[in-house]
């Protein structure tokens, strides 16, 4: 099984030459949005995909195995929706709504691409712009917040998704440490209360003992 950890993404660099003998691994987006998989590419070969968390392969992307043997990756033909409109309003008011839903979506110079949803498509029916279902290769838009990431790409999805991750548990700890230094205080009162307590009593005690047989106390018993 060819091992693979490492990728050259698009454009890259190496020779046409090579990339064209090199075995194609075709993948759908789904699939492509996986950091470890295994899979069998277009010689028969089976190989293992072992690459940095938060990769998103794109057609054209070049992975290279731990034999130095290159695999060129393509986008599979899936079943999309393909979005157009009269005009570029019609076009944008249809990826404003696709957006406000957070649906990965493909923009080209005139069309939109999407994952086949039914209840999507009636929504876009209800934009009045035209959306028909066609098979073809899917390649939606890369997050904008996510950071740079090691093999080229400006950001993913998946990217995004970790970078959440990463927030939440970082307000998670800091939340946590506040709760710690709350319980101290709260022990600390706690001991105060209690010492100031005991003396009070103790005190008490004293005064009493002094009022019952105490002598010469000045009142009548």
């Amino acid at each position: 099984m060819l091992k693979i950890d490492k990728v050259l993404s698009a454009p890259h660099g190496i020779a046409a030459v090579l990339v064209r003998r090199a075995p194609k691994l075709v993948l759908p987006f789904g699939e492509r949005s996986k950091s470890r998989l295994r899979a069998v590419l277009d010689n028969g070969d089976e190989a293992a995909l072992f690459l940095p968390r938060g990769t998103v392969l794109r057609g054209g992307d070049l992975l290279i195995a731990e034999d130095g043997s290159f695999v060129e990756v393509q986008a599979a033909a899936e079943r999309v929706l393909e979005v157009r409109a009269a005009d570029q309003h019609g076009l944008m008011r249809a990826a404003y709504h696709l957006g406000n839903r957070h649906t990965p979506v493909e923009v080209g110079r005139d069309y939109l691409r999407l994952e086949f949803d039914p209840v999507l498509a009636d929504m876009l029916a209800r934009l009045r712009v035209q959306a028909v279902q066609i098979d073809a290769p899917f390649e939606p838009e890369a997050g904008a917040y996510g950071g740079g990431h090691k093999h080229g790409h400006d950001a993913t999805f998946a990217e995004d998704y970790a970078a959440a991750q990463a927030v939440f548990h970082e307000h998670h700890g800091h939340d946590h440490d506040h709760d710690h230094g709350h319980s101290h205080s709260h022990s600390h009162s706690h001991d105060h209360d209690h010492d100031h307590d005991h003396d009070h009593d103790h005190d008490h005690e004293h005064d009493v003992k002094g009022h019952v047989h105490g002598p010469g106390c000045g009142h009548k018993h």
